[in-house]
């Protein structure tokens, strides 16, 4: 009988997600294939410290601490009875700063530890939604009217300017957080200072952009060299919520319908696949993501953004697409994972060294 692969679950951290984290990683855990797969749980406190966890949950007091090992003798996590704890393959399922913005993509890269989902580079610029922005542009993918701002520029900040250069209303986002954290819709002046507030508590770059109205959908994407888009699906938001706020996506069980697949053109449908494979190539995405679109009432589609980590709650899009498409949640990982260890792979046959003649 062959060996299990074990896949340490990356979960928690210090982010406002931090909650949305423990609820993705509870799922995957379940649905693993333990045929395959020996998980391993780590947890990342709020305050960043590691533990060995026998569930995933945010009880981290009852974990074994751990610290990281760099010997190349024992590469990987050491837990205060001196267990050496050496994954195979590492998933990190953290969503936001310091998880998803290739922090921890980066630490495993320099511990040659292989680890699901897209690398430094593709993280960090997908979950920069200003430079995210600026390379569909320039790749000639639509995106919504923006303009940004550094905390430097709080003060001299004008809302006449803004609002003749973007209309009203307009949305204030702070550039590298998800979950609709730190996300504002703005009509007037007095919800203007307070959405700057609220941006700038949480980042140093504050985006503005035009509201689109249209519809909200997402599709989700899988692949490597050759990545391929499920069916798109809708958010039908309630009238009750001025957007699909963090409120609305996680507290609210009546906030928010999903249509899977959205009511939608087969026309539109392949267009919106289009640009979502040709987003995930540009941002450089790899293994699976999440693509968040809008599509106007005139029939034209703009990217709102990428998720390099999506959720994989019970009501999260990503599992459910794919699921819709045939794959169901213990597969969908499986081949995620399948796919890390063959692009990892690919990886080591490259040239570490150079020797000049």
């Amino acid at each position: 009988m062959s060996k299990k692969t074990s896949v340490a679950i990356l979960f928690g951290g210090k982010s406002v997600e931090h909650a949305i984290s423990i609820n993705s990683a509870k799922n995957i855990a379940e649905y693993i294939d333990k045929g395959l797969f020996e998980p391993l749980l780590i947890g990342i406190s709020p305050q960043g410290q590691w533990f060995l966890m026998d569930e995933v949950n945010g009880d981290f007091n009852k974990g074994k601490a751990l610290n990281y090992s760099l010997s190349p003798q024992q590469i990987g996590f050491i837990s205060e009875d001196r267990q050496l704890i050496s994954p195979d393959i590492v998933f990190p399922v953290l969503h936001g700063t310091d998880g998803e913005d290739g922090t921890i993509q980066g630490m495993l890269k320099a511990m040659n530890i292989p680890f699901v989902g897209t690398g430094v580079l593709g993280s960090a610029v997908s979950m920069n939604k200003l430079y995210s922005k600026k390379l569909m542009n320039a790749a000639g993918i639509p995106t919504s009217k923006f303009c940004h701002f550094s905390v430097e520029d709080k003060d001299t900040l004008s809302y006449e300017k803004l609002k003749a250069e973007l209309g009203l209303p307009f949305m204030t986002k702070a550039a590298n957080l998800g979950s609709s954290v730190g996300i504002y819709k703005v009509e007037s002046e007095e919800e203007f200072k307070k959405a700057v507030d609220g941006v700038f508590k949480y980042d140093n770059t504050m985006l503005c952009e035009s509201f689109v109205k249209g519809r909200e959908l997402e599709c989700s994407v899988m692949g490597n060299q050759q990545p391929v888009a499920s069916v798109p699906g809708e958010i039908v938001v309630s009238s009750d919520y001025a957007f699909y706020t963090y409120e609305a996506k996680y507290l609210d069980p009546d906030a928010a319908k999903l249509q899977i697949p959205a009511k939608v053109s087969d026309e539109i449908s392949e267009e919106i696949r289009k640009l979502s494979i040709e987003s995930y190539r540009v941002l450089g995405c790899e293994d699976f993501a999440r693509v968040d679109l809008f599509l106007k009432e005139d029939g034209s589609i703009l990217i709102n953004e990428i998720n390099t980590i999506p959720g994989f709650t019970n009501s999260s899009m990503f599992p459910m697409m794919w699921q819709h498409d045939g794959i169901s949640f213990a597969d969908l990982i499986t081949k995620i994972i399948n796919m890390a260890e063959a692009r990892f792979d690919r990886s080591k046959k490259l040239v570490k060294t150079y020797k000049p003649d």
